[in-house]
């Protein structure tokens, strides 16, 4: 049986702890090898791939979405080097664990990188990363309670909505005024009009105010 190339990119001793015994435990018992390269940071983790693209590539990674930015800032968390993995290697699968239950930032991560495991922190013990390990080793995906939960608001859900919409609408969420978000959306103060018409059409808001808006984008699991 051929070696199972594996990238741990997490900064705790403890979580890394966990999954050391947790692999040691799946090669034990499906009769598995597992080979384990560990990255405390991104610019260790950067380093590790750099080596395996020269070398054997990783077959799977799990990846803490905050961990230590490089030192340059060009790559700032675990979904940047989540993207680098997918860039470099084409059947890599990867699992993306988070304490962060921000909608917005999940939907992120589901649309940009999507993992082949996801994992809230708080969903997760040890008999659950074993899980969802060998599902998603064997056939994936894995998704943990909470991001099926997301999943399963917008498939019940018939609004289709976009990046720039998503990101709008966390502006707003965050009180960030409508005269200021042609700062932090790529469109004109006219576009933005536009588009919050047209969120309000499409969650039936119509006449209502920007609080009704997000009260409702909410509800749905966008942010």
């Amino acid at each position: 049986m051929g070696t199972i190339n594996v990238l741990i990119v997490e900064d705790e001793p403890l979580i890394t702890d966990l999954l050391k015994q947790i692999f040691k435990q799946l090669s034990e018992d499906h009769d598995k090898d597992f080979k384990l390269h560990i990255a405390l940071d991104c610019d260790a983790a950067i380093q590790k791939i750099e080596q395996a693209v020269l070398g054997k590539p990783f077959d799977l990674a799990l990846v803490d979405v905050n961990i230590p930015a490089s030192k340059d800032m060009h790559i700032l968390s675990g979904e940047d080097i989540a993207m680098e993995l997918r860039n470099y290697f084409n059947k890599i699968k990867i699992i993306i664990y988070t304490s962060n239950n921000d909608n917005y930032r999940l939907n992120n991560i589901l649309h940009t990188i999507n993992p082949d495991g996801f994992l809230i922190k708080s969903d997760i013990g040890y008999k659950t990363l074993v899980e969802a390990i060998m599902k998603v080793v064997d056939s994936p995906p894995y998704y943990s309670n909470t991001i099926l939960n997301l999943i399963r608001k917008h498939i019940s859900s018939d609004f289709v909505i976009d990046n720039i919409d998503r990101l709008l609408l966390y502006e707003l969420s965050k009180g960030t005024r409508t005269k200021d978000l042609p700062n932090f959306v790529n469109l004109s103060k006219g576009g933005v009009e536009k588009r919050k018409r047209h969120l309000k059409e499409v969650f039936d808001v119509e006449g209502k105010g920007d609080k009704r808006l997000i009260q409702i984008a909410k509800e749905k699991g966008y942010i």
